[in-house]
């Protein structure tokens, strides 16, 4: 067979990057959690299932698995699972009563905790019942490999609809394409470094531990070249929240009115996109003191901030559409004590985003993916990944949350939550709980964190 008639479908220098930075320790799986609020005694475990099987038409990177070339002669490449088994990817389980949100959340913590098996596709969803009010839970993780651009779709997206009617989908019967030998991939790989001679040392690069000095370019990180070089003068400073860390995660909320935020931002004259910014700030202050941490006037603290913008053409990527995801390095003002200079300090420091004039609202990010919030802070969570672990403390992602009321098997959806992964460096050490800051609020806020 000649190398021209081979399907093999490799992945980026990125998405292998991910694969052999990470280990126990760091999974970089994203996710997210969705709740619906059935009617009482409607719950039908077995639909939610055949929507699940229906709509993996719509992500036909979800019946994939990676395969390694061997030797790592090349980066691994995108084949169909022959053996796809739905009733492992997608499973049950239950809360004891009363169900609380602190049950739900310890128990997604300890899920979120396990890394995904690379011998199967790279992602799972469980479906969690018994909690309190008869809600029932979607909790999904996602290698991010699966989300790399903005044509995909997280499959916790592809569930859901406008309206209690399920959207109505051509039948497409899955047929996997039988994978190839090691002597094939083999040889595919030694014909890609012919054609491409700079392959050996991308793949060098790639299998380094930090994926961000070994691969991130600007271009495709996202962040101007200006703010980069800017903080990488003064790289981000030494932190609790930056040391060596175990592989178990704990995962909390935190629920806000959002009639609040707007009323602050009408008063000060910000963003909504500041506020949140300037509660996580003052929290982090709070943070900091109630662990003995000294707070001078010149303690700082370094958020990646991914925001939602404008999609644009990437020369690099062959004229098509970029990741409509950029990041902002912002330096969090936990030193100042008076919340309403923080807000202003903040505000000011974020008004670059704003004159940028790329900043997306929330209507418009419909138009960009299916569903956005959990695509899109999957996406957030990718860039993150991307940058050394140095260059920043901790990442916030905020993505303007559904405005229309959203169903997954005609359940209504009352609330979505993300799930971003933790990078090499960063942790947030006990007694705190080791997640990353990360909110979808209901209205369209000026900017993404």
């Amino acid at each position: 067979m000649c190398h021209d008639e081979r399907m093999t479908d490799r992945l980026s220098a990125t998405d292998a990057a991910f694969l052999y930075a990470e280990d126990a320790a760091t999974p970089m799986h994203v996710g997210g959690a969705v709740l619906l609020q059935p009617e009482p005694n409607t719950f039908d475990y077995q639909q939610i299932v055949e929507l699940i099987s229906a709509r993996l038409s719509l992500v036909p990177r979800y019946r994939q698995v990676v395969r390694f070339v061997p030797g790592r002669l090349a980066r691994p490449v995108w084949v169909d699972d022959d053996n796809f088994d739905l009733a492992y990817h997608v499973r049950r389980s239950a809360l004891p009563k009363p169900g609380t949100d602190q049950q739900l959340e310890d128990l997604i913590g300890r899920l979120i905790s396990r890394p995904l098996d690379r011998r199967r596709p790279l992602w799972e969803m469980y479906l969690i019942e018994g909690l309190t009010g008869g809600r029932i839970a979607i909790v999904n993780k996602t290698h991010p490999a699966l989300v790399d651009r903005i044509g995909a779709v997280d499959v916790a997206a592809a569930i859901l609809d406008v309206g209690r009617r399920e959207r109505t989908l051509p039948e497409q019967p899955w047929i996997p394409t039988p994978p190839p030998s090691d002597i094939d991939l083999v040889v595919d790989a030694i014909a890609d470094i012919a054609a491409r001679p700079s392959e050996i040392l991308e793949m060098a690069r790639a299998a380094a531990a930090d994926v961000g000095s070994a691969i991130a370019k600007v271009a495709h990180v996202g962040i101007a070249a200006a703010e980069l070089v800017r903080h990488a003068v003064r790289p981000a400073p030494r932190s609790v929240l930056n040391v060596t860390m175990s592989g178990q995660r704990r995962f909390a909320t935190f629920r806000a009115d959002l009639a609040d935020i707007k009323a602050i931002r009408a008063n000060e004259a910000a963003s909504v996109n500041d506020v949140i910014l300037t509660v996580i700030t003052g929290a982090l202050r709070t943070w900091l003191l109630s662990r003995g941490e000294a707070v001078t006037a010149d303690t700082m603290l370094r958020a990646l901030v991914p925001m939602s913008v404008q999609p644009q053409a990437s020369a690099e990527d062959g004229g098509t559409t970029a990741l409509p995801v950029v990041s902002y390095l912002l330096d969090m003002p936990v030193a100042e004590p008076n919340v309403a200079m923080r807000l202003h300090q903040v505000s000011f420091s974020m008004s670059a985003h704003l004159d940028s004039g790329r900043q997306v609202g929330a209507d418009s990010l419909l138009g960009l993916g299916r569903f956005a919030p959990p695509t899109l802070h999957a996406l957030g969570a990718r860039v993150a990944g991307q940058l050394s672990s140095r260059t920043y403390n901790v990442l916030i992602t905020n993505v303007p949350g559904p405005q229309v009321p959203l169903f997954a098997g005609g359940y209504p959806v009352v609330a979505m939550y993300p799930i971003a992964p933790l990078v090499k460096g960063h942790d947030w050490p006990s007694p705190a709980r080791r997640t990353t800051a990360a909110c979808s609020s209901a209205s369209p806020p000026t900017a993404t964190p």
